[in-house]
């Protein structure tokens, strides 16, 4: 909303704007009704709404009186829910998945939805989430017990979280490990235990992995024919043929690993590796050496480990 007149409107006003947008986007039409079960306000109060959103977006809909409703006109373009279908799709996912019901959002319908190969994790327990939250905004540790699939044998272990990480459909945190004194991630869904905060003389600023970045290019694989690196490269809305994705060090990992950016160009299906990392071995070699120093630096903090 960059017009003057739409800040100073109220906040539950613009909600009620955008729920209107939002059911005419979807639904393609809404009634007074609509809004007065939803937001539980008066009748009256709706039509102001109704009188709000026509003032700034006249053309978007426009009365029928037979069923009695406001339906979307083919000049319609969203104005209060802007350009975000992504949000929306992630939201009929999300209820897929049972990540959210149907009642936290501004859905009335929805389409037939199919989330294909939805392997379904168990979830983070509040708990621990909140014991997370806690060390890492009061530059603590904690123990937790740790189911872990990286060779090293599960059980307690104490780490200070710093931040959170979502990559792969999962949730991390990256955390400084006293046992390993370096910093690590570890998954949000196999955390079995956690310990209450307890002073911590790390800082979370000597995890030059995370702190650091470098620019990931990206290109389409040169083995696809012509018209599929051109559908490549407009999916992904490339720029003279290539994406240049910023990326912090430790992180880069997670986007090489799903896009199989590490493998020899040749050794699979160009089909199956449609994307090339076009600078690699400079995007490994700048997290190595970040490794590198984090870790020297972790030793002169903590000499004994």
């Amino acid at each position: 909303m960059s017009e003057d007149g739409d800040r100073e409107l109220r906040w539950g006003v613009v909600k009620r704007l955008e729920f209107i947008d939002f059911r005419l986007f979807w639904d393609g039409f809404f009634n007074r009704k609509d809004l007065v079960d939803f937001f539980r306000i008066s009748a009256q109060q709706a039509s102001s709404d109704i009188s709000h959103y026509q003032e700034r977006a006249a053309k978007n809909l426009e009365y029928d009186k037979t069923r009695k409703t406001y339906v979307r006109t083919a000049e319609y373009e969203p104005v209060f829910i802007g350009q975000f279908s992504d949000r929306f799709l992630l939201q009929l996912m999300a209820m897929e998945r049972g990540w959210m019901s149907k009642d936290d959002t501004w859905f009335d319908e929805t389409p037939p939805v199919e989330v294909v190969g939805s392997l379904r994790r168990r979830a983070t327990r509040p708990d621990h989430l909140l014991r997370v939250l806690d060390a890492i905004k009061q530059n603590a540790e904690i123990e937790i017990e740790y189911e872990s699939l990286t060779g090293t044998a599960g059980g307690a272990r104490i780490i200070a979280p710093h931040s959170f990480l979502y990559a792969g459909g999962s949730w991390y945190v990256r955390a400084w490990s006293k046992d390993h004194n370096d910093f690590r991630d570890y998954s949000l869904n196999r955390i079995k235990r956690t310990g209450l905060p307890l002073s911590c003389t790390v800082d979370p600023k000597l995890d030059l992995e995370w702190h650091h970045t470098i620019d990931l290019i990206l290109i389409p694989n040169p083995a696809l024919d012509q018209a599929k690196q051109d559908a490549v490269a407009a999916e992904y809305e490339m720029t003279e043929g290539q994406l240049v994705l910023t990326s912090r060090l430790s992180a880069a990992f997670y986007l090489i690993n799903e896009h199989n950016l590490d493998v020899p160009v040749g050794a699979l299906k160009p089909e199956k590796q449609q994307l090339i990392l076009q600078n690699v071995d400079d995007v490994l070699q700048a997290r190595d050496v970040a490794r590198k120093m984090s870790v020297e630096a972790l030793r002169k903090v903590n000499p004994s480990k």
